[in-house]
């Protein structure tokens, strides 16, 4: 009588790795993991700016400090721009850079182009976050009505430092996404398919069980790398009056800085877990910008009557723009002193809107921006939009608070630096004492200003500077 034996070990291992060969391009191609909103919106949006993969050839993004702040090394379009504008004279300073930053404080989108509104770049800071802040300390003699009162108040890296981390991502409509061939319109329909969307995503892990399945989740679906995240959707165009209703959002009042401005309180849709991500002990809310509402700029910026139309601005610290010169970062950066925490200074740490770029033997010495009062930005010969240049006034320095110290990628404070370096060597403005300042501000001009239809005009990198004005600058506080 033969003995019987077990299952031959060879044989159980083929058939394992047989099943395995077969599986593996299902996991590659379908992870088994949740779907996340992203996937949702790739399905019929695509990203827009930095999420997008650039040619190799490209080398206009100024993510990398280093490249960006050595000298000689200038994006190719702006090269290009750049032998085209000497040819005919004007300076070969050229736009290097573009940047949006679609929620206050939080990551910035590059961009290669686009359109300049009068509160600013499209898509720039049309939400802010904000906590509800009690009047303390409160004078003995108030009343207690006053004593109770409670407001909104805009947050950023400064109290926040870890806001450099949450990332925004701009979704637009994908014609050839359309789903069952169907074509992208207005109708109810397709109400959401022909809609723009923000995704905001935060690093984020459960305790537990679930913390260690959304690790592995992360894994799977984005690389070794990726982190588990959590995913809020936010739409681009203002909600109509019954969505507001239907969702529970409210108007409300806001402060940024000394301007208090009525916003709508979406605190209905933000996630619990970013206030504890960000270590926000007070109630935390996200505020979208109301077009109608917009904020007056004055000061420095032109009169209605010099402009053809009241400048305006939304959740941007005071004016609609902001510009930088990387010839004045690479001065400031040679004056820092360095340590583990800084060993380069980031131009991002400063979170302009138009980033530009020359050599110094072409007029664009450091801080030479600073003598600029009008500006006119040319676009390329080869540009194939066809557009027409864009022109802006230059309204002030950008007088520094303590927000670069932030290390944009790990969202991380350093002690001192640059804000010692700049109230040490950029003291410059009479109207801004003890105070640094890098980069100016901007307020967009019009050629015609007869409708609100007239009131847009294009950037794009690689577009030369023109300097139509000189003159000397005096900051005014608010």
């Amino acid at each position: 009588m033969e003995e019987s034996r077990g299952p031959d070990a060879t044989g159980i291992f083929l058939l394992g790795l047989t099943i395995f060969v077969f599986l593996l391009p299902l996991f590659i191609y379908f992870p088994p993991v949740p779907a996340t909103p992203r996937d949702a919106l790739l399905e019929t949006h695509s990203p827009v700016g930095s999420l997008k993969k650039s040619p190799p050839s490209s080398s206009s993004s100024i993510s990398n400090s280093k490249s960006a702040l050595s000298k000689g090394k200038h994006a190719s379009a702006s090269a290009s721009a750049s032998a085209s504008a000497s040819a005919s004279g004007t300076s070969t300073t050229t736009i290097r850079s573009l940047w949006i930053y679609p929620v206050k404080s939080c990551k910035g989108i590059e961009v290669t182009r686009s359109r300049v509104l009068p509160e600013g770049l499209e898509f720039d800071r049309l939400y802010t976050f904000a906590q509800l802040k009690s009047p303390f300390p409160v004078k003995l003699d108030s009343s207690e009505e006053e004593k109770q009162a409670h407001k909104w108040e805009f947050i950023t890296q400064r109290q926040f430092p870890l806001l450099a981390t949450v990332h925004v991502d701009l979704y637009v409509p994908d014609a050839s996404k359309a789903t069952r061939g169907r074509p992208l319109d207005s109708s109810s329909d397709n109400k959401e398919l022909s809609q723009s969307f923000l995704l905001v995503r935060f690093p984020w892990r459960e305790r537990g069980i679930a913390g260690a399945l959304s690790w592995v989740a992360a894994k799977i679906a984005r690389g070794r790398r990726a982190v588990p995240e959590k995913e809020l959707v936010l739409p681009v165009t203002f909600p109509p009056r019954d969505e507001i209703e239907a969702r529970g959002y409210t108007h409300e009042q806001v402060t940024i800085w000394k301007d208090t401005v009525t916003a709508l309180n979406m605190e209905a849709d933000l996630p619990r877990e970013l206030r504890l991500y960000l270590g926000v002990s007070n109630r935390l809310s996200i505020f979208r910008l109301d077009p109608d509402r917009l904020r007056e700029v004055h000061r420095c910026a032109p009169t209605q009557s010099e402009a053809g139309y009241q400048p305006v601005t939304g959740f941007q610290d005071a004016y609609p723009l902001h510009l930088l010169n990387l010839s004045s970062v690479r001065d400031l950066d040679a004056k820092i002193q360095k340590d583990d925490g800084i060993r380069e200074l980031d131009p991002r740490r400063f979170r302009a809107n138009i980033i530009v770029d020359g050599n110094a033997e072409e007029n664009n010495s450091p801080y030479d921006e600073e003598t600029w009062k009008k500006i006119r930005f040319l676009p390329a010969p080869e540009n194939k939009h066809h557009q027409q240049p864009s022109t802006f006034h230059v309204s002030c320095r950008t007088v520094r608070c303590k927000l670069p110290n932030v290390d944009q990628d790990a969202g991380v404070r350093h002690p001192v630096e640059p804000d010692r370096s700049l109230r040490k060597f950029r003291e410059v403005d009479e109207g801004a004492k003890l105070m640094g300042c890098l980069g100016m501000q901007l307020t967009p001009l019009f050629e015609k200003t007869d409708s609100p239809e007239d009131l847009e005009s294009w950037v794009e990198v690689g577009m030369s500077v023109e300097v139509l004005e000189r003159g000397e600058h005096r900051y005014i506080r608010q």
